[in-house]
C-alpha cells in the first residue's frame, strides 16, 4: 500500500477562499484530471472536492514531499502566480501507505469534518469517487480501499454516537438565521440546487418555508427543487434582472467566480432599506466583497459556521477514541486482504503458463517418447498430466493464502 498518496487542502491548513481556488469546474474536470494521470503517470486518481476541502487520491511510486506537490499544482493551475505556487506547495496535507488510508477514513466518518458527526460527507465522497471511476480514472485497488472505507465509515456511524444529535452545516445555518430573527416565513431567495442547498430547504420546510425563488445554472435541476418547495425556478442568468424582493438570500453553487455582485445586489434590493441576510456557504464565496463592504447585509458563512463546529467537536470528543478504534480495526483487517487480493491478481497468469509447459512438454521436449507410446498408455498419460494440470494450479493459491493468514 506504499504507493497510496493523498494531498489534502483543508480548512484546517488553507483558508476558505484558497481551498476554493483549487475546485476543478466541472465542465473541464474530466481533461483535467486525466492529464493529470497521464502526466504523473499516476496508477489510480480520483478527486474529492467539498465545500471545505479538495484533496487529489493516487497511487504513484514517487515520494510525495512538497516539491513534488508543486509539480502538480503548477500543471493543474498554470495561471497561478509563483507565490501561489509555493504557497499550495508548502501548505499541503500529505499523507502516504497506512496514514494515507487512516486518512480517508477520518474525512469519511466526517471525523475532520468541519462538523463531526455529518454523514454527508460519506455520500459526497461516494459519488465523486464514482465520478473518476466512470472516467477511467480508479482501478481494482482503489475499488478494494473504497469498499472498506465505506464499511469503516458506517460501522461508525452506527455503533458509536458521533452523529447523534447531528449539527449539519444546513442546520448551524438556520440555527444562526433564527439569530438575525429571521421567521421562516420570510422571503427566500435561492441560488444554487446542489445538494447542500437541497438540505438546506429540507430543513427549512420543516420550520414553515413558503415563499422563496430559486436561481440556477441549469433551469431543469431547479424546476425539480421548486417543485418540491412550490417555489419558481429561474436559469441563474435571470438573476441580475430579478426585482421581486427578498428578505434571506441562501446560495451555495460551484462557481469559481462571484455570483452575487455589487451590481446585481444593488437590483435586487431594489432600493429596499430593510436589514437583508445573506446565507452563503460556496467556497469560494458566491458573494462579492464589495456586496457585504458596500451594503453590510448580515452575513453567514462557511467561516462563521466553524466556530460551533469546534465546540461541536469538543463535545463529541469522547466518541472520537471510539470511532478511531473502529478505523484501526478496519485498517488491520485490509491489510491482509489487500495481499491476498495482489496475490490472486499475480496468480492470474498461473494457469496460462502451466498450459504452455504442458503444451510444450507433449509437442516437442517428451513429442517422440509419447509417439512412441501405443494408444492406452498415451490416454493414461493425458489423464495424468491433465489432473496434475488442475492440482498443481490450486497448490500455490492455497499456499499464498495459507502464508498471508500467518502473517
Amino acid at each position: 500500500m506504499k504507493a497510496l498518496k493523498v494531498i489534502a487542502y483543508t480548512f484546517k491548513n488553507c483558508t476558505l477562499d484558497e481551498v476554493g481556488s483549487l475546485v476543478l469546474e466541472r465542465e473541464t474536470r474530466s481533461a483535467r484530471l486525466k492529464s493529470l494521470k497521464e502526466k504523473f503517470n499516476f496508477g489510480e486518481l480520483f478527486y474529492i472536492a467539498t465545500c471545505n476541502r479538495v484533496e487529489f487520491i493516487f497511487t504513484s511510486d514517487k515520494e510525495l514531499d512538497s516539491a513534488f506537490t508543486k509539480k502538480i499544482i503548477k500543471f493543474l493551475f498554470p495561471d497561478f502566480t509563483a507565490e501561489q505556487h509555493d504557497y499550495y506547495s508548502v501548505n499541503a496535507a500529505i499523507y502516504s501507505n497506512v496514514s494515507a488510508l487512516d486518512h480517508l477514513m477520518r474525512v469519511s466518518c466526517s471525523l475532520e469534518s468541519l462538523v463531526v458527526g455529518e454523514k454527508e460527507i460519506l455520500a459526497q465522497i461516494r459519488e465523486m469517487y464514482e465520478e473518476c471511476r466512470d472516467w477511467g480514472l480508479t482501478g481494482d485497488f482503489f475499488r478494494l480501499m473504497m469498499n472498506r472505507v465505506v464499511k469503516a465509515s458506517k460501522e461508525v456511524y452506527t455503533n458509536t454516537k458521533i452523529s447523534d444529535k447531528p449539527v449539519s452545516v444546513a442546520s448551524l445555518a438556520c440555527r444562526m438565521l433564527r439569530h438575525y430573527n429571521v421567521g421562516f416565513d420570510a422571503r427566500f431567495l435561492i441560488i444554487g440546487a446542489g445538494e447542500t442547498i437541497q438540505l438546506l430547504t429540507k430543513y427549512l420546510q420543516k420550520h414553515n418555508l413558503k415563499d422563496c425563488v430559486i436561481f440556477n445554472r441549469t433551469l431543469a435541476k431547479a424546476q425539480v427543487l421548486a417543485d418540491e418547495l412550490g417555489a419558481k425556478a429561474y436559469p441563474l442568468e435571470e438573476l441580475k434582472n430579478y426585482r421581486e424582493g427578498f428578505d434571506v438570500i441562501l446560495t451555495c453553487t460551484g462557481a469559481t467566480e462571484p455570483v452575487i455582485t455589487k451590481e446585481i445586489y444593488e437590483g435586487l434590493i431594489n432600493g429596499s432599506t430593510e436589514q437583508k441576510v445573506i446565507v452563503d456557504l460556496a467556497i469560494p464565496n458566491d458573494t462579492a466583497a464589495e456586496v457585504i463592504e458596500h451594503f453590510s447585509p448580515a452575513f453567514i458563512s462557511v467561516e462563521q459556521i466553524q466556530e460551533i463546529a469546534s465546540r461541536n467537536l469538543e463535545e463529541r470528543k469522547g466518541e472520537l477514541v471510539n470511532a478511531e478504534a473502529i478505523i484501526e480495526e478496519n485498517i488491520r483487517e485490509f491489510i491482509p486482504i489487500l495481499k491476498q487480493r495482489r496475490v490472486e491478481l499475480a496468480m492470474r497468469e498461473v494457469p496460462e503458463k502451466i498450459k504452455e509447459i504442458k503444451a510444450k512438454a507433449v509437442d516437442s521436449v517428451f513429442a517422440n517418447e509419447i509417439n512412441a507410446l501405443d494408444e492406452n498408455s498415451r490416454e493414461v498419460l493425458e489423464k495424468v498430466l491433465n489432473y496434475v494440470e488442475k492440482k498443481y494450479i490450486s497448490v500455490p493459491m492455497v499456499m499464498a493464502k495459507e502464508i498471508l493468514m500467518q502473517q
